[in-house]
């Protein structure tokens, strides 16, 4: 007898419906077939044991699996309970051949028929909606994720017996149901660090505040215990909240690394990624045999967070470079190529020096000149090229740290940041790739970045006298045009330009000339 059953691949972001088909003849044999890797070979084994365990078992009898599209590589041990329904329905131990078609089944079988999560079950559900099919069985770990698909009935399971009784005995299974906006606007509101938590510091929440409004990248550069961590993870709690479609994005870019919390929904919050210094490329842009998402896809939509930028390997630090500008990444395989989204925020910070005390003259750890520039000179100057904002960080004094008086809370800020974003939003909404001023090009500058005589003449004894490079004209152009949006007001003023200068500290002549 011959019986088709429903799983799904998943590849990059994106999920693939996979036909199993179970034959099962005289003979004896048992023969899976259509690419899989060692993970569904072996689990023969847990399926063999689980049906035992149930009353059930793997008939003694020829038995051919095959999972289609057979060129294309299947991996995981998601298919087990695919796979076992498969089997019990075409060796006739249970009935429900009429409906098993309607139904995509992903699960991973314990011995004695439990499940176990699985991965990307946000977009096997897009795909299963997208297909057609009328509903999505799998773990009640994962059911939440998947229930964030309206039109799609999900069915949580926690043990095979509960398919087995629905197909054969058609025992009800009880769908999973969420508000997913209720849900997503609930948590909004509730951050986990608050700029209110932090001491002083008023310049540097300032250029935090334009780094968000603008979508700006931004460098800290001070010594340990200045505040840099501090106030890196503090900045998604000022961003603007995700739309529904980015946490979708967001949520499925996790959901594929199996990164989403269990029992939990559509994520609301944007993520904040900090990898240690000591991660490799792969790790960072993606890849592997079959690839994965890296921590800059992992930031999507969120904040990517290098600290102590020098420590980094240049290797690792110049593939960023091409998905800085280009907001995805592509891996490229000899048989496939995968592209994940990666638009984020980088928040760098660093030491100024290797003793993190450089120009510091309270300070019995100093560092020479040369020792300074050969341990800034590990940051390639294309990757400070795609930074915007550079800010140095200075310890917060005692008189303010004993201050009980709270600062100014991220909600109020973020309120400003909106608004900001907003006018971005009306002003290049002509443009598919552009949607605020980090990510304005030459054209876009030359357009919306005009300078009064006044403010162009300031311009243009900054870059004299403090010696800046020519990399930091457009960079302070975007961050004058950031400043004016904060303020509401349409043109660039020559205190906008004065502002953004001083955020160009890697540009002025004794840092990196």
């Amino acid at each position: 007898m011959l019986t088709k059953v429903y799983g799904s691949a998943v590849f990059g972001v994106e999920a693939t419906t996979i036909t199993v088909e179970v034959n099962i003849d005289s003979g004896v044999g048992y023969h899976l077939v259509g690419l899989p890797d060692n993970a569904i070979k072996e689990s023969n084994y847990r399926i063999a044991a689980a049906l035992q365990n149930n009353g059930f078992k793997i008939p003694g009898k020829k038995i051919t699996l095959n999972m289609a599209p057979a060129n294309m590589r299947k991996e995981g041990s998601a298919y087990d309970l695919t796979l076992a329904t498969g089997i019990l329905i075409a060796s006739g131990q249970i009935k429900g051949e009429d409906k098993v078609g309607d139904y995509i089944i992903m699960g991973e079988l314990s011995l004695d028929g439990s499940l176990q999560p699985i991965r990307g079950a946000l977009p096997i559900a897009v795909k299963a909606r997208e297909e057609g099919f009328k509903g999505f069985i799998l773990p009640a770990q994962n059911a939440k994720e998947a229930a964030i698909v309206n039109d799609l009935e999900v069915y949580g399971i926690d043990h095979i017996s509960k398919v087995i009784d629905f197909f054969d005995k058609n025992i009800p299974l009880e769908p999973t149901v969420i508000d997913t906006r209720k849900e997503f606007y609930e948590s909004l509101e509730n951050p986990e660090f608050d700029f209110a938590d932090v001491k002083g510091q008023e310049t540097i929440k300032r250029c935090m505040e334009i780094a968000a409004a603008g979508g700006h990248n931004i460098i800290l550069i001070g010594p340990p215990g200045s505040g840099k961590t501090m106030l890196a993870k503090r900045l998604p709690s000022i961003l603007p909240p995700m739309t529904l479609s980015e946490a979708l994005e967001t949520t499925k870019i996790h959901s594929v690394v199996g990164r989403v919390k269990e029992n939990s929904g559509l994520m609301s919050q944007r993520p904040f990624r900090s990898p240690h210094h000591t991660i490799s490329d792969v790790a960072l842009v993606g890849g592997g045999t079959y690839p994965q998402p890296g921590e800059i896809s992992m930031s999507h939509n969120g904040v990517l967070f290098l600290d102590e930028l020098p420590e980094f390997k240049r290797t690792v630090l110049e593939v960023m470079r091409q998905p800085l500008e280009d907001r995805e990444v592509t891996i490229s395989r000899a048989k496939f190529t995968v592209t994940y989204p990666s638009s984020f925020m980088l928040v760098a910070s660093m030491n100024p020096s290797p003793s993190g005390y450089f120009n510091n003259p309270d300070s019995p750890m100093t560092s020479s000149p040369a020792e300074m520039q050969r341990y800034l000179g590990k940051v390639s100057g294309p990757l400070l090229d795609r930074i915007d904002i550079h800010i140095e960080v200075t310890p917060v004094p005692f008189e303010k740290l004993a201050e009980e008086r709270r600062g100014e809370p991220s909600k109020i800020i973020r309120e400003r940041v909106i608004a900001a974003r907003e006018l971005q939003t009306d002003r290049f909404s002509d443009s598919e790739k552009v949607h605020y001023n980090a990510q304005m090009g030459v054209k876009q500058i030359r357009k919306y970045c005009k300078l009064s005589d006044e403010s162009m003449q300031l311009l243009k004894i900054a870059m004299e006298k403090l010696n800046l490079s020519a990399r930091a004209y457009d960079r302070i152009l975007k961050v004058s045009r950031t400043i004016a949006d904060l303020s509401a007001i349409q043109d660039i003023l020559p205190e906008h330009i004065a502002e953004a200068i001083q955020y160009r500290s890697l540009d002025r002549d004794g840092w990196l000339g």
